[in-house]
């Protein structure tokens, strides 16, 4: 079997078990799957569910994130970890929006990844989910999987993130990385995987070489 037919049947097994996708962080525009998307560093999506809608029923825009003052955003977003960085990033950012973007989150990679506390991955995830623009956010558990898989060296995640540009065609980026993070969650984790039972590394991953 040639690459790209393991790339077409892998992008097959995920479309088959995942053919409709929910975005993970429960958000209503841009603003908020941003602020999101900053708390989900570290922590579980599950966690932060929990957490934002006590935010953002304070403050779910730039001007009222900037009354609502970053000890007050810290005390609330405690339960997510990292609560001092990420409320000084959310200030800042807010900040930001208000002075160079008219409070609106810009629609590009370069202003994205200018605001505190939003790095390419976030930028990401921001451009693919909120605007629809292709992109392959590359966290810690689509870097381990692609590893696996044998679809990247795993050297790092930005290796791996042209690597699954490559492979993969553009019109499935947004997509897929979904798809990859909710068959990681079910089929594949870190922990306790049984790679001979998983539906892509029993075929394709590195545990597929000793059989």
């Amino acid at each position: 079997m040639s690459k790209q037919e393991k790339v077409q049947d892998i992008v097959n097994i995920l479309e088959d078990l995942y053919p409709e996708v929910p975005v993970p962080l429960d958000h209503k525009d841009s603003f908020t799957l941003l602020i999101a998307v900053l708390l989900s560093a570290q922590c579980t999506d599950e966690r932060v569910n929990k957490v934002t809608p006590f935010l953002f029923a304070e403050a779910d825009n730039p001007t009222d994130m900037l009354v609502l003052g970053q000890e007050r955003i810290k005390e609330i977003i405690r339960p997510c970890g990292l609560s001092p960085a990420k409320s000084k990033a959310i200030e800042g950012l807010s900040q930001i929006l208000l002075e160079k973007h008219n409070g609106e989150v810009p629609q590009n990679f370069e202003d994205l990844e200018f605001l505190p506390g939003v790095g390419h991955k976030t930028a990401s995830v921001v451009m693919s989910q909120a605007f629809g623009v292709p992109a392959f956010p590359v966290d810690t558990h689509i870097h381990r999987l692609a590893y696996r898989w044998k679809l990247s060296t795993g050297k790092n995640v930005t290796k791996t993130e042209k690597d699954l540009k490559r492979l993969f065609d553009k019109e499935l980026w947004n997509k897929l990385h979904l798809q990859i993070i909710f068959f990681g969650r079910e089929y594949c984790p870190a922990r306790g995987h049984n790679p001979h039972a998983c539906p892509i590394c029993s075929k394709y991953g590195r545990a597929a070489l000793f059989k």
